[in-house]
Formats: structure tokens, sequence, C-alpha cells
């Protein structure tokens, strides 16, 4: 052959051995390119352009694009180009005449089902990108408490529609499902994130006890930058030039050998040296994060302590909490249960911090039984009417419970709503998927799944459709949620100044269903007379005026309820545990109504659900609204039924009804 690799020519006797091929390695080869009479110059640009003339981007750098400052390489940005090779689904082999496997070939209307999924999934996406980030440079760099809890509730409000979406497509695909990944990766893109400038200490609205349920949380609102590593480090900048590297933060998540018993001390073992599938544990050495720790150890400077905790609802995620700032105490060399080098760290918390961790380790012992609750009166106020116990408790004086009411987990009807049109049960035999058009359920509800996998819900709507007694779908069907009975292990508390209130020995986590406004539904003259008792507190009236709030993802449809007629509730004489949650003017849950049917007769249900990130131990309230018209509190609301809020938010509006 002429002209071969290089221009090398073989011998011409290929039998003769003697004569040794002059072969170059492929690296010194010349790339040929065509010249210009036989086909289009060679152009090569980046995936995000500029693009020359006659050239046009592709999906999905079609949209449009939004400069980047330059990444600080620690902050372990995602590439939203890239796609892990794990997630993309390989297509079976051809079989051969003679395989003993048969495939069958897709045909012409399977094919255009899939390219079809496949370009509505891209035009949602691109949809989804089409947000106005809000968020001024400077506030990029330095955030507030209200910035902070708008970027989590964005990114949460962004990573549920996402999971809905892998949901659905999870019937045709078989990609791993990362849709916190996905999430922040388009934050991360249009700059919806706070606290970029990085910092020793404290975190500009970030708060002691604050939790986080995934690691890019702590990423967009600057708490720790790494999405992996543990250790996040900054050089120290002196005059003109750069300095040495101090720790800012760490993240204890048990992944090595981590001293967790002492609640204001930790333990802490250093990073790299772990075994994986390609390489055997080896010692660590002293660079990187580790060398940081042990610079901020002779310089004293604070670290910031984020603790990773199992979620004991979802036993395959973890708990994010942060535990305030410490200081690194001492240091030192020991083997590792693997045998090799690693580096300790023992951090001490900073005195005169609120508690964080260390009521979680309370609240473990609670649970085992070691010691008992201090102020407990009841271990389990339902008498066993609920799957978990609701503890009462008083730690304030010495009031033994509140005044007698029968314990009733449900709403009690005397005549239920009468459906304008008929409404049928769906006909799925074993659960209700997410994507299945067949499904009447979810053909009530738009189309959609109301919620994700783990049962959190997706979105806000006028109104949710559950499954029914008389749908054939098994018992534990994923559109039952609020049919389950309650997840978290709440208990009734005597507050200083509110009377009973409500909150949870568990993480609750943005969007989880805690439990519905059970109780008696009773027409206006007697809610009219409950309230001239002063009990107002003990009434739902689902009529009122709200103060709105954005709790979807930018591109869904309208919040505004659709309740085909209103409803009270009354849980003065029965009722359940939401008959103790009190009124703020900033809550942290809101009542979502749900309906289910059966028999034709449909049952509205008043479910309460988390804003937000709610950590244990913190009080659970929600708005009572502001009467309308036909309230008697509304003939003259300063005397008549308005009584002063103690909620003491910010946004306080001094009243409540």
């Amino acid at each position: 052959m002429e002209g071969g690799l290089g221009g090398n020519t073989g011998p011409t006797n290929p039998s003769d051995k003697s004569k040794v091929l002059d072969v170059k390695p492929l690296r010194t080869l010349v790339p040929l390119f065509p010249e210009p009479p036989e086909g289009p110059p060679f152009v090569c640009v980046p995936p995000n352009g500029p693009f020359l003339s006659g050239f046009s981007p592709f999906f999905p750098f079609s949209g449009q694009q939004v400069s980047q400052p330059t990444p600080d390489l620690n902050q372990n940005y995602l590439n939203s180009t890239a796609v892990p090779l794990r997630s993309v689904r390989a297509e079976p082999a051809p079989a051969s005449g003679n395989g003993s496997h048969k495939h069958k070939s897709a045909g012409p209307s399977s094919v255009k089902k899939k390219a079809k999924r496949r370009k509505d999934s891209e035009s949602v996406l691109t949809s989804l990108m089409n947000f106005n980030p809000g968020i001024s440079l400077s506030e990029r760099d330095d955030g507030n408490r209200q910035l902070v809890e708008s970027v989590l509730l964005r990114f949460d409000a962004l990573r549920r529609k996402l999971s809905q979406m892998e949901d659905a497509k999870e019937l045709h695909s078989s990609i791993i499902k990362r849709s916190d990944l996905k999430a922040a990766n388009m934050m991360l893109t249009k700059g919806v994130r706070t606290n970029m400038k990085k910092r020793i200490g404290v975190v500009p609205g970030v708060e002691i006890g604050d939790i986080f349920f995934f690691r890019m949380e702590l990423s967009l609102v600057g708490l720790h930058f790494p999405s992996m590593a543990g250790i996040d480090y900054m050089a120290i900048k002196s005059g003109d030039l750069e300095g040495e590297r101090v720790a800012l933060s760490i993240v204890s998540s048990g992944g090595y050998d981590d001293d967790a018993e002492d609640p204001d001390v930790l333990v802490y073992s250093g990073q790299g040296g772990s075994a994986s599938r390609d390489k055997e544990a080896s010692d660590q050495q002293l660079v990187r994060g580790n060398l940081a720790l042990e610079r901020s150890f002779h310089r004293g400077n604070e670290v910031r302590v984020i603790r990773g905790l199992k979620d004991n609802v979802h036993q395959m995620s973890k708990v994010y909490v942060y535990d305030g700032l410490y200081k690194i105490q001492e240091s030192w060399m020991e083997k590792g249960k693997s045998g090799c080098n690693m580096f300790k760290y023992k951090l001490g918390r900073i005195p005169g911090q609120p508690a964080a961790f260390a009521t979680w380790k309370s609240i473990q012992k609670w649970k085992e039984g070691l010691p008992s609750r201090a102020g407990l009166i009841i271990p389990d106020l339902t008498s066993g009417a609920e799957s978990t116990p609701v503890s009462l408790v008083n730690e304030v004086d010495d009031e033994k419970g509140p005044a007698y009411f029968t314990y009733s987990p449900t709403i009690k009807y005397s005549k239920p709503f009468k459906l304008v049109q008929p409404s049928y049960a769906c006909s799925c035999h074993d659960a209700c998927q997410p994507g299945n058009s067949n499904c009447s359920c979810i053909q009530k509800n738009g189309g959609d799944f109301p919620y994700t996998t783990n049962g959190v819900l997706a979105c806000r709507k006028p109104m949710i459709y559950e499954c029914g007694p008389t749908c054939p779908c098994i018992r534990n069907c994923k559109n039952r949620v609020i049919q389950t009975g309650l997840k978290a292990h709440l208990e009734v508390f005597k507050t200083r100044d509110r009377g009973w209130g409500l909150r949870s020995w568990d993480p609750i986590r943005a969007g989880t269903f805690i439990c519905e406004y059970a109780g008696e539904v009773i027409d206006e003259t007697k809610a009219r007379q409950e309230s001239g008792d002063g009990e107002s507190e003990y009434i739902l009236h689902t009529n009122r005026l709200y103060e709105s709030f954005k709790w979807n993802f930018e591109a869904e449809s309208s919040e505004d309820f659709d309740i085909p007629s209103p409803v009270i509730i009354s849980s003065k004489n029965s009722g359940n545990v939401a008959r103790f949650m009190n009124h703020s003017c900033t809550p942290n849950v809101f009542w979502q109504p749900v309906m289910y049917e059966h028999n034709n007769e449909a049952f509205l249900h008043i479910a309460f659900f988390a804003k937000k990130h709610i950590p244990p131990m913190t009080e659970l309230t929600f708005d009572y609204g502001i009467p309308q018209s036909g309230e008697t509190q509304a003939d003259n609301p300063p005397a008549n039924g308005r009584k002063k809020c103690l909620c003491r938010s910010p946004k306080c509006r001094g009243y409540f009804y």
C-alpha cells in the first residue's frame, strides 16, 4: 500500500522479518484537513459560541446564554453540558441470525412516540430556564435572611418540578434521577444564589440550626461551596500576594471515623486516602483541605461545622444541620481502620451559640427512652388513634393539659359534597404510576402526579384529587398521601405566652404532609356562636383572605384554590393535632384542599404541608387568614374577634382573628 501512515513504506516481501517498520507514535502525526476545493472549511467553536455566519447552536446551547464570572476551582461547580456515562441507556445489540435471543424491532409508532417525548422534554427544560433571576450582583456576594430563604425555596420548587418530570419518564427511561443536581446547575447558570464571597465565620442570612436536605443547598447559600469535598478553604491575601490557605467550613457526614458523642466537640478526620474500586487505602497527605485545617489550627480562626445525619423518614438520604462556629483545639495523626495514617482534628464549639446538634442528640435519647422527656404529661394524647404517638409536654408551668376534647384523626361531614358531574374511580390494579395517561385520577389532576416518588407535594394546585376507597389500587398507592396518617413524631407543648403549640421531633422536608385539619364541618350560624364564645382559634374558614405567596416554580400555573363551596371546620369539641397549631404572619406551614370520592360522593379535606425545611423542635404555624364579609368579626374587626398577634415575625400584622 502506498502513502501509509506518516508516509512510511512497508517491506515489499511480507515474509521478510529482518526489516523493521519505521512506525512513528500517533501523537506525532499531523492531522490533514480538506483543501477548500474538496469541502467546507473546518470550523471549531466552543459549545456556547460565538458562531460564525452560516452556523447555528444546537440544543441545549440554543437558549440565551448568561455570562458567568471565572469559577473558583475549589467550589466544584457542575458542568451543565456534561452527561455522566451511567445516565445514558445503552441500546441493545442487534441479534444475529443464529443467536438464541431475539429482539423485537421498534415500529414506526414507537419511534415517533420516543421522538415526541424527547422533543416535549427538551421544550419543557428550555421553558424552565426562562425565568428572571431577580438577584443583583451585590446580593449574590452578600445575602440576608430573606434572600437565603428565597434562594432555598426557589431551588426546592425547581427540584420538585424536575423530580415530577423524571417520575413521569420513569416508565419510558432508565436514566438515573438526580433532580437536585439538575436544579442546582440551572440555578448556578442563571445566577440564582447568594453569599458567593467567601468569608471566615458567620454567613449572612444563615442561622444556626438551619437544615438542608441536599449538599448543593449549602453551596447556593454560601455556607459550604464544594458539592463533594468535606473541607472548604480559601487563601488569605497579604497585601497584593496570596497567602496561606485556611479552612472555612467542614461537613461531617460519617464518611470517616468522626466522633459525635459530645455535642460540643467534634473529632474530625482529614480528607483523602480512602479505598475505592480503583485504588487501595493510603496515608493521607498534608495538602489542600488537610493543610488548610492545620493552618487554621495555628491561626485560631473560626470554622463553620455542618453535621450530616441520617434522615429517619427517607433512610437512603441525609439531613445536614448547621451547628455553628468551632475552633480547632488539637491536631494529630493516627492509624485508621484501614491501617493507614490519617489526620485528626479536635474542634470545640464556641460557647453562647443556640443549640443545634445538641437538640438532635437529646431527641435521639428521648426516642430511646433514656432519659425520659422532661415535662412529659402523656406519652400519646391520641390514645392510639394515630400510627405515630403524639406526646404532651409542659416545661413552662403546672398546667396538666388543654381543655377536654375528643381526638379524631379525620374530618366529619353531616353530608358530603355532591359533584356537578359524575367522577369515576381509576382502573389501576397495583399502584397509580406517574406518566400513566390512562389513570383517571391523574387525569383529574391535570395529567400530573401530585406527589413525587417519596411522597412530597410537587406543587400547590387549586385542588388535588387523591385515589378514594372506590379505586382498586393498593392501600399504599403514592396517590393516597394524606390518608396514611402522621409520619413525623409530633409533640403538643405549652408555649410561654401563646397557649399550647405543635412541633416535631423529626426534621421536616419542604412539601412534606404533616397532618390534616380534623373536626366537625359546621354552618355559619354555629361558627358565629363559637367565635362569640372566644373559640375562634379552633375554627378554620376556607373562604378567608390569606396572604398570597409563591411556592411553585415560576413557570407553573395558578396556586389559587378552587373549592366548590366554602367549608367551616370546628375542632373545639372534636379534632386532632392541627387544633394546636398557632397563627403566624410568616408561617412555615400552609394548607392545601384535597378531595377524594367514595360512591360518587366527594369529601373535601384540608391538608397541611411544610412550606420550607423545618428543623426539629421548631413550632409549626399557619396563617389563620382575615375574615371576609359574612363573619361576625368582619363587621367590626377592632372590637370583635381581633386578637393581638405574638408571632414576633418581621412581617407581623400585629393582630389575628
